[in-house]
């Protein structure tokens, strides 16, 4: 063994005639500044050395190459750039090979596409993922992935960001070689040598012969067109993939190399970027809390569950596909019947689009259990109530529990309002109860919010967290008040909403501009997929608190009392004919919405859907920035994370505490006061906002603040 160079970075040896070149930059083999420089420098030496007829690439450590080091994004770029070093790998008058193993990724999968050869073993996953930060892959993805494995494949591994194994790899033309064992410096090793007793020649991907059919290279292009015109409402990056790959199909591979980092940077400056690597770094950042730091986890390995309802059933879909058993609790044998069939559902609804089998079922359920008797919680570690939102209900609930769960169980309860302190009041062990606020769907949304009552201990919290990690779902702290983060900021958006239609915007029009804006639904259809009585019984529930002087819309209780509850009833703001689930607009609907303009006294005016976002925006930053001040977020980023996880905030945005920053706090501020001429009692500056604004700091300020190093 020759030890030809060494970096921090990368290392060389030659192995008899190989050349092999080693990223060793820990975690993941980031490709920085260090590591571009190691690869041009290897690939320079090995070139210059007559001893060497192949090179070959390989990770250190877990992967090949996890990325790009996202910390050097929105710095200065430092040479060399990526798309050289790939083009310098490519034009090696050696044969290159790449062995991949663990993640090959982004810039990583770029740098084995240049290679002439590639190996993956098993346990590779391979993807480019780029638009996941708002990005199209920069050094050569989008002209050298379509010329490998054509147009319509490239756009599907592009377009969804998703990684693929090792055997779909090969199957896709994406490497050559499947590894027989999981050792990547054997296989890889042997690899070229059999490359050199064939006396393989450099092979570069950009002479890819898979876009020589360009009719229906170009037909791919507009079918992702029309998907992505679907999907990607108010995305950058998707089209300028889409117009990168076109570029590949239309141009000679030098031009379209230009146009590709062309629109790279384009998406790098575009504000979509900063939102998307906001939304990435948060997400991470909201695990790390004082109490995860403090304490350990308790065991987890039985959860309990009492209520076989939608929400019951949902989180127990979500404990079983974790893998844990669960003991679903139901007040008589028909309820527990019902219970289980609402699982059963999900499963068979798997089965039949043949993404799970029908052992792969019965394997699950086998794992669920019920009863209709409190005594078979007591081997819990975990037991989640799940009953209707009362407080009567649940209080005798936790009685029930108090008296039958183990010592060290934890109690949780799934309350989307409700007191947990006053709950946790009524038993003996105040320490072990907690909220664990689903969303509904339960096996289906990610977001968690972990409620955390005064006299909580941190391990039963730490455990909260680690639940929600197994159960795959994005958690986030949240202090005790009425709608905990999420439901109590959308409250007060959701009131500024009804303000403008009352006050002469149509539901249909609110609807568009927020869509429009990047959310899936506007705030009306929501209430009609949620079902309007469920708002209006927390309505009622309020009706004896409210202040007499906040204003106070009628229009949805209208509804309600016409029994017009949204989907399930057919009627809400919507019309669902014949079980649509697409609602049409309704003009009997207008019709009561212009008779209460009346009864209030109101002349309606018009709203452009410029006014009806910075209104939609303000209350729901303001309250934010409310929620933040109390502390019942500990930080922004948790604001953010709970409306990108639970209430479908457009992810490019970076949820609504970036999206202030990005426009500016004194802008926010000066709409509120503007708006608070109409409305002083409603539009209120939040204390943390005005002193933000007067500091000239910002959200972002606070979130670094609070950042573990």
């Amino acid at each position: 063994m020759n030890l030809e160079s060494q970096t921090s970075a990368v290392t060389c040896e030659r192995r008899g005639k190989i050349f092999l070149v080693t990223i060793d930059n820990p975690p993941v083999n980031a490709l920085n500044a260090a590591v571009r420089r190691g690869l041009m420098e290897a690939i320079d030496k090995a070139e210059s050395d007559d001893q060497v007829e192949a090179v070959m690439l390989i990770g250190a450590g877990r992967n090949f190459i996890g990325g790009a080091d996202i910390r050097e994004f929105g710095k200065p770029p430092l040479p060399p750039s990526l798309p050289d070093v790939c083009n310098r790998i490519e034009s090696c008058s050696k044969p290159v090979v790449a062995a991949i193993h663990g993640a090959a990724l982004g810039g990583g999968l770029e740098v084995a596409l240049a290679a002439h050869y590639r190996l993956a073993v098993a346990g590779a996953k391979l993807g480019l993922p780029e638009v996941e930060l708002g990005l199209l892959p920069g050094a050569g993805g989008t002209q050298r992935t379509p010329r490998l494995i054509g147009a319509r494949a490239a756009l599907d591994l592009i377009l969804s960001g998703r990684r693929v194994d090792a055997k779909e790899a090969r199957d896709l033309g994406l490497v050559d070689r499947l590894g027989a064992s999981e050792e990547t410096l054997t296989e890889g090793l042997a690899y070229t040598q059999e490359l050199l007793a064939l006396k393989a020649r450099p092979r570069p991907t950009r002479e890819a012969k898979a876009l020589e059919d360009t009719a229906a290279s170009l037909a791919a292009i507009e079918d992702a067109r029309a998907a992505v015109t679907r999907k990607s409402r108010g995305r950058l990056s998707p089209f300028k993939i889409l117009e990168a790959t076109q570029a590949a199909i239309e141009q000679p591979f030098a031009e379209g190399m230009r146009t590709e980092r062309r629109f790279f940077l384009e998406c790098m400056d575009s504000p979509q970027r900063a939102g998307l690597v906001h939304a990435f770094f948060v997400e991470r950042e909201a695990v790390k809390l004082p109490e995860t730091r403090q304490a350990a986890p308790r065991r987890i390995e039985t959860v309990g569950i009492i209520g076989g309802g939608t929400m019951g059933a949902g989180i127990a879909v979500a404990v079983l596909d974790a893998g844990l058993p669960v003991v679903m609790i139901e007040r008589d044998e028909a309820s527990l019947s019902r219970g289980r069939a609402h699982i059963e559902n999900v499963y068979d609804g798997l089965v039949a689009r043949r993404r799970m089998s029908a052992d792969a079922k019965s394997s699950v359920m086998n794992r669920w259990r019920g009863s209709t008797t409190y005594e078979s919680l007591a081997d819990a570690d975990v037991i989640i109530e799940a009953v209707f939102e009362d407080m009567a209900v649940k209080e005798a609930v936790f009685a029930q529990l108090d008296r039958v769960a183990k010592p060290g169980a934890i109690l949780a309860t799934n309350t989307s309002y409700l007191d947990i302190d006053a709950i946790a009041a009524t038993i003996s062990r105040p320490q072990d109860v907690i909220g664990l606020h689903f969303f509904s769907p339960a096996n289906v949304m990610k977001l968690l919010e972990v409620v955390v009552p005064k006299r909580v201990s941190a391990d039963v919290i730490a455990t909260a967290f680690e639940l929600a990690k197994k159960l795959r779902k994005v958690a986030v702290r949240a202090g005790v008040c009425d709608g905990f983060i999420g439901n109590r900021v959308l409250a007060v958006y959701r009131a500024a909403t009804d303000h403008m239609m009352e006050d002469g915007a149509s539901p249909y029009q609110i609807d568009k501009a927020v869509r429009d804006f990047g959310f899936p639904m506007g705030p009306f259809q929501v209430t009609d997929l949620a079902g309007g009585d469920i708002g209006w019984a927390t309505r009622k529930r309020r009706a004896a608190t409210r202040d007499p002087k906040a204003r106070y819309v009628q229009i949805p209780d209208r509804l309600c009392e016409l029994g017009w509850f949204g989907q399930k009833t057919g009627r809400g703001y919507y019309r669902y004919t014949n079980g649509s689930r697409v609602g049409a607009t309704d003009p009997d609907v207008q019709a009561i919405i212009d008779a209460e303009r009346r009864r209030a006294g109101i002349t309606p005016r018009s709203f452009s859907d410029e006014e009806i976002i910075r209104r939609y925006m303000a209350a729901m930053i303001n309250e934010g920035a409310n929620v933040v001040h109390e502390r019942i977020a500990l930080r922004p980023l948790d604001v953010d994370v709970t409306f990108l996880h639970g209430y479908g905030f457009p992810r490019f945005r970076g949820g609504p505490m970036k999206y202030a920053d990005t426009v500016g706090l004194a802008s926010v501020l000066d709409d509120i006061r503007q708006f608070a001429k109409e409305d002083p009692q409603f539009w209120r500056p939040s204390t943390l906002l005005v002193d933000l604004v007067e500091r000239g700091a910002n959200f972002a300020s606070l979130n670094e603040g609070t950042r573990d190093e």
